[in-house]
């Protein structure tokens, strides 16, 4: 199935790239800007990025790894207003 006219991305290249770099490095995130570079490609006009990303979501080897779930976001040193000045 074609997911990307602009680039002809198939389905089956999206599956490929990510099985592949699952296979390379168990522990990375696939984004879809890591399957666009495996693929050799660029996003173009981004009509194709929700079947883009559906296809993606379709692959069992895009998992999360183990250890980088349920981490918590660091603390933030900004204040509430974020150091805005206040209107007069």
């Amino acid at each position: 199935m074609i997911i990307c006219h602009c680039q002809h991305i198939t389905a089956e290249d999206i599956h490929a790239a990510i099985d592949w770099m699952r296979a390379a490095d168990d522990k990375t995130i696939i984004t879809p800007g890591k399957v666009y570079r495996a693929l050799g490609k660029a996003a173009d006009c981004g009509g194709c990025m929700p079947l883009f990303l559906s296809t993606m979501r379709s692959n069992n080897n895009l998992e999360v790894p183990m250890h980088l779930r349920n981490l918590k976001s660091a603390a933030t040193q900004e204040t509430q207003n974020e150091r805005r000045q206040e209107s007069y």
